[in-house]
Order: structure tokens, then sequence, then C-alpha cells
């Protein structure tokens, strides 16, 4: 079993507390609104997931109701 600490080339913990230093001076009056976009898009997406599958319930219900009805009528 490897660990990825012992790959060569991959930054330790160091390099990557200095690279996260580093992008953090860089972006970091970005990174507050970066983040917001972020948090609201994961919301956005949440809710259209929550209601496609809402959607597709009430089809599938409406489906097996309309399937029921034809086969009491046609008995």
């Amino acid at each position: 079993m490897t660990c990825l600490g012992f790959i060569p080339g991959m930054p330790g913990g160091i390099e990557l507390i200095i690279l996260l230093l580093i992008i953090l001076l860089l972006f970091g009056k970005r990174l507050p609104t970066a983040m917001f976009s972020v948090g609201k898009s994961i919301t956005e997406f949440k809710k259209g997931m929550s209601t496609s599958i809402e959607e597709s319930l009430d089809d599938d219900s409406e489906k097996s109701k309309s399937e029921k009805s034809s086969e009491s009528s046609n008995s």
C-alpha cells in the first residue's frame, strides 16, 4: 500500500500550506464572493433535483392511475 506522501513530485505538508497561503494572498478578496456563488449554486441544484424528483413521482402516479382506470373500464 502506497501513501501519497511517498510519491515523488507530490508536495508535502509544508509545501501545501505555503501554496494555500499564496492562493489566499492572491485571491483573498474574491474568495468570499466565489464561495457565496458556489453555495447559491449548490442550493439551486438541490432545489432543482428535489423538484424534478417530485415531478417524476407525480407523473408516475398519474400514469399508474390512468392505467388502473383504463383496465377497470375495459373489464
